[in-house]
């Protein structure tokens, strides 16, 4: 299999170039997570060229009061209320950057999403722990965000694996608790077990006992690729040599990559570029260790992948088709090939580049 062609197969690919009309080059960029795509979206309605900058910092005079009216209906005793408070203070979250001002009030807010998580219900859980993200963006301390996840990792993981709360509260839990712990933990011994609960959380979308896909509902495989995304996000804080060890010891503490390629046959978009995704983060962590990981398993992984890229089916929306090509093309280049994509991310007069999954 060829390996380590990274930079001098970047421009000499022409077997991509055999797309569909729908099917440009423009569509090359990657899709991630979607819930990330989320706050994109309303940052960018909300933007008016270059006076979004400054209206991070000096603009919040207009929205303070309105905030602080937010912060206090958050605990109110009208289920409306405390709901559009939280929404208030998420669309205030992501359009200014007001680390002094939140720091000031963390306690009351992470007291207030901490009784909505626990004692809501549906949306009102789902807005409190949106609101946990942004907070981690705002405070980014390491202490700020330990304290964070002592408060609040009980009662997020208890919802997240509560089968009563609804498919949005507990997926917007499991991204919570990701960061949380992305951020606040890098000890192998307490992120294995929250990986097994969320593994616990997305095997719901494992093919059957018969080897057909999974018949989860779109609610349901929201959740479950919102749990994958968790689990892979921390399975990237493992060390390639402890990550090698695990997969080839078969002791169950990391599902199997047949597991994952399963997932690649779900009916919902969402969980097979995730499982495509993480399929490939694994292989590139465990290749850094051991440039024969997995070895066994790429001619299978090859061609799930290609069919994936090439995915014509009709019955799939149109635009479905070309988010799914896209993100597998990237997928089956990196296993075929072993180049990763590169994806520029711009913030104001700076880019961040990445170049591995």
């Amino acid at each position: 299999m060829p390996r380590n062609r990274r930079k001098n197969m970047a421009n000499g690919n022409s077997h991509h170039n055999n797309d569909s009309d729908d099917d440009t080059s423009n569509d090359n960029a990657s899709v991630y997570s979607t819930q990330s795509e989320t706050l994109n979206d309303a940052y960018n309605n909300n933007t008016d060229g270059d006076s979004t900058q400054a209206e991070a910092g000096s603009g919040f005079e207009k929205h303070e009061e309105k905030l602080l009216q937010a912060i206090e209906n958050a605990t109110d005793k009208s289920l409306q209320t405390r709901i559009n408070a939280f929404q208030v203070i998420n669309e205030t979250l992501v359009h200014h950057y007001i680390p002094d001002f939140i720091d000031d009030r963390k306690m009351t807010l992470m007291d207030a999403i901490e009784k909505s998580v626990k004692k809501g219900k549906g949306a009102e859980q789902a807005w409190a722990a949106r609101i946990i993200p942004l907070l981690v963006i705002q405070l980014e301390g390491a202490q700020e965000i330990n304290g964070m996840m002592n408060v609040l990792k009980p009662v997020l993981l208890a919802t997240a694996q509560d089968g009563a709360a609804s498919y949005d509260a507990r997926a917007k839990c499991c991204m919570a608790l990701g960061l949380l712990n992305f951020l606040g933990t890098d000890d192998i011994g307490d992120l294995l077990p929250l990986m097994k609960n969320f593994e616990g959380i997305f095997s719901g979308s494992y093919l059957k006992g018969d080897n057909t896909p999974s018949t989860a509902n779109a609610d349901a495989a929201a959740l479950h690729s919102a749990a994958l995304s968790a689990w892979a996000l921390l399975l990237t804080l493992i060390p390639s040599g402890d990550l090698v060890s695990l997969v080839n010891s078969n002791n169950q503490m990391i599902p199997s990559i047949s597991k994952l390629v399963g997932m690649l046959q779900s009916p919902h978009l969402d969980v097979r570029m995730i499982a495509g995704e993480t399929i490939a983060l694994i292989l590139e962590s465990g290749r850094s260790h051991d440039d024969t990981f997995l070895d066994d398993e790429l001619p299978d992984l090859i061609e799930a992948t290609q069919k994936l890229a090439t995915d014509a089916h009709k019955y799939r929306a149109k635009r479905d088709r070309k988010v799914q090509r896209a993100t597998f093309r990237d997928v089956h280049r990196y296993l075929e090939e072993d180049i990763s994509p590169e994806i520029s991310i711009k913030f104001g007069k700076e880019t961040l580049l990445l170049d591995t999954w």
